[in-house]
């Protein structure tokens, strides 16, 4: 015979627990039935005296957005066919691959099965599941659609995962080729040069300017290398330390807005991501005002996440969202016009989608356009920078030749 650990339910809101001699979960069942008691968990205590290490996962396993999707969309399907959310909450926990992910999952599931509700359990573990998600679970158990609001939720991440990975993978090669080439650069500059000077040295001659330079810079990086990597290791530091303040990021996000190119492109990636999540709640039946309020949570930018908490204090105080949106200094005025008219027409969820989707069409041209422009500028700038010292060096070589001429 095995021990198992059961937690039992005594009355509507008394939990009881304790331990069964049982062949098999199976008698252990029908043991604390016949007890009068409701199961509503029960494992061996060999698996209980694990639970604590399977928990401490969480600290060293990063529960992932792509993660939060594929869970999303299973729970959806599942429901889909007939489950129950205990059932689907089971089932998803053994196929989950993330054992922090699991962990909490079968915890999510022990709260339900203690009658509480999906969207409070999900609310206790609000560093994993973010207001917004909390918000659409929380109207699809009051409309009775949790499935179609979890389809919509796995929609949703599947297009912002898509979006993220989008950006990344047009900056990886522009940034690779960057510190592949200030890398060779340094490298040149504090190692290789220095041993060629040392042929100069030993010419009775002048050296051509460019030469002298290089040798100036060179000099610099050898025998003060060490300043200059600590220095800009200093400042970097000193800039993500002010960055995380909410002062620093309100100054950065602002200047970020301001520059030419990269500020219409935030600007069009943050507004795509308003419309989409806002979009995207209203359609579940969430509230407007606790729409924007969630809305808040999503958006990066600082600048515009102050906007945005302005708007919503004025939809709070009875103002239209077309009204308070064009108080905006950051929308433009076609998103205003589309917002305005999907208000009169009764249909500023589709209007809201047709925003983000124009809006993400054009983020992805404009990625694709930057991409098509960094690439020849950091080859050329490189490529500027490696023909100077060439020919810095080659300088002295030249003249040594037509003087002997």
């Amino acid at each position: 015979m095995s021990k198992f650990h059961y937690r039992a339910k005594k009355g509507p809101q008394d939990i009881i627990e304790g331990t069964i001699d049982a062949d098999n979960p199976e008698s252990a069942l029908d043991k604390i039935s016949q007890m009068g008691y409701f199961p509503v968990d029960i494992s061996e205590e060999n698996i209980v005296k694990q639970k604590p290490s399977s928990i401490s996962f969480r600290l060293f396993e990063k529960i992932k957005r792509q993660d939060l999707s594929i869970l999303t969309r299973q729970l959806a399907d599942l429901l889909d066919s007939g489950l129950t959310i205990i059932n689907a909450l089971n089932v998803v926990s053994k196929q989950t691959q993330n054992r922090a992910l699991k962990s909490i999952v079968l915890e999510i599931k022990n709260f339900i099965q203690e009658g509480g509700s999906f969207s409070e359990a999900l609310s206790r573990h609000n560093n994993v599941f973010s207001n917004l998600y909390i918000s659409m679970v929380k109207s699809g158990e009051i409309s009775g659609e949790l499935n179609l609001i979890l389809n919509r939720l796995a929609d949703f991440l599947d297009s912002q995962d898509e979006t993220i990975s989008k950006v990344r993978a047009s900056l990886t090669y522009p940034m690779i080729l960057a510190v592949v080439g200030m890398l060779t650069i340094f490298c040149l500059l504090s190692f290789a040069v220095p041993k060629l000077v040392v042929m100069f040295d030993e010419l009775s001659q002048t050296l051509p300017l460019p030469t002298k330079i290089l040798i100036s810079v060179s000099n610099i990086f050898k025998n003060y290398w060490w300043i200059v990597a600590s220095a800009t290791l200093a400042v970097f530091i000193y800039f993500r330390r002010q960055v995380r303040t909410k002062e620093g990021k309100l100054s950065f996000d602002r200047m970020k807005l301001k520059l030419p190119v990269v500020g219409d492109y935030v600007k069009k990636i943050e507004i795509a991501r308003f419309a989409r999540t806002l979009g995207t709640l209203l359609e579940s039946g969430v509230t407007i005002v606790q729409s924007i309020r969630s809305v808040v949570q999503v958006v990066d930018n600082e600048a515009l996440r102050i906007d945005i908490e302005r708007m919503l204090k004025d939809l709070i105080e009875g103002s239209s969202l077309a009204k308070t949106v064009s108080a905006s200094k950051y929308f433009p005025e076609v998103v205003i016009n589309m917002i305005s008219v999907g208000e009169e027409a009764a249909q500023l969820e589709k209007t809201l989608h047709k925003i983000a989707d124009s809006f993400e069409r054009e983020i992805d041209r404009k990625i694709k356009s930057l991409t098509s422009l960094l690439e020849p500028i950091m080859l050329l700038v490189i490529g500027a920078v490696a023909l100077f010292i060439v020919l810095a060096m080659l300088l002295p070589i030249f003249e040594m030749n037509l003087m002997v001429r």
